[in-house]
């Protein structure tokens, strides 16, 4: 059994689509054997990398089942089981424990905006209490759920009031912040940082793992980040970390879902396309992606040997 904390670089899994836009899980175990090789520690399923809120309860218990055959028992799968139904998440929670999965984590709700801490813990305790097994992480993401509450304060009431209450997930930029996170008073939390372009500076102040979505298409360079971080070159790390700053850049001239699944597709790594509201890239907008890549020398460096279709 995998204990917290967790370690490394956890890949956020995309959910791969066949060309009719359902969910294709054959696809699931190759792109989890590339993602392994190319050296993430564990797999977070059905957040917002994988689409989870558009796809179905039974879609999303189907692809972590097929996510969890997959690891094998090879690193951790933590499943994303957040929805705007409370009962709901809590099904899923339940589903995650019974398909063996190693972690829980959840969003608040979004659509009707969490207001208060209050509300926050008695939504994340009833869905951490329906898989009691299994280790809690919060996943915050503000930028998403529109929810402003002070993470640190969950923290420290949840550490008092949610018993397998593991830790975060957190996803947004403010270090000072991530770094109080880590020092609560309640107990030690599992703080694991969410943002891939800022991962030298989450490092520096403490994280020892971190959840991202170019950890698909880059872990191999995230690795040597870490390296370098821990060999206490820091010119180097600062120099690959830049890396990651110009990919994300390339990236951000499209809609990031679709360019993301594209570069997958590029490594040899087929995922489809993406869900509605979400789009796919054109041709054209996948050929200028390439074009845009190879500017910056991202084949070169990703770490990952096959580009498509080039």
């Amino acid at each position: 059994m995998f204990e917290t904390p967790l370690n490394g670089l956890i890949a956020a899994t995309v959910t791969p689509l066949d060309s009719n836009g359902l969910v294709e899980l054959a696809a699931i175990k190759p792109m989890i054997e590339r993602l392994i090789e190319s050296g993430v520690t564990g797999l977070y399923v059905c957040g917002s990398t994988g689409e989870g809120m558009s796809l179905t309860c039974q879609e999303r218990k189907n692809v972590v089942e097929a996510s969890v055959d997959a690891a094998g028992g090879r690193v951790p799968v933590i499943v994303q089981v957040g929805h705007n139904s409370i009962t709901d998440a809590c099904d899923l929670a339940k589903h995650a424990m019974s398909a063996e999965a190693n972690v829980v984590s959840a969003t608040c709700p979004s659509y009707f905006k969490v207001a208060d801490t209050d509300t926050l813990l008695s939504c994340m305790g009833q869905i951490a209490n329906a898989a009691p097994e299994l280790p809690f992480y919060y996943y915050h993401i503000p930028a998403l759920t529109g929810s402003q509450i002070d993470v640190v304060e969950f923290l420290e009431r949840g550490g008092k009031s949610i018993p397998n209450l593991a830790g975060l997930k957190y996803t947004n930029t403010l270090i000072h912040e991530f770094q109080a996170c880590q020092n609560t008073q309640s107990r030690a939390f599992d703080v694991v940082w969410g943002c891939d372009e800022m991962l030298l500076a989450a490092f520096a102040s403490g994280a020892t793992a971190a959840i991202g979505s170019t950890y698909n298409i880059a872990a191999p360079l995230y690795r040597r980040i870490i390296e370098a971080i821990e060999a206490g070159d820091w010119q180097t790390a600062r120099q690959l970390q830049y890396h990651s700053v110009a990919m994300v850049n390339v990236m951000k001239s499209y809609a990031f879902h679709g360019a993301l699944k594209a570069i997958m597709s590029m490594l040899g790594m087929p995922v489809g396309s993406c869900r509605l509201p979400l789009n796919e890239l054109t041709k054209d907008e996948t050929e200028s992606l390439r074009s845009g890549l190879n500017d910056i020398g991202f084949f070169d460096w990703c770490g990952h040997e096959t580009q498509v279709g080039s």
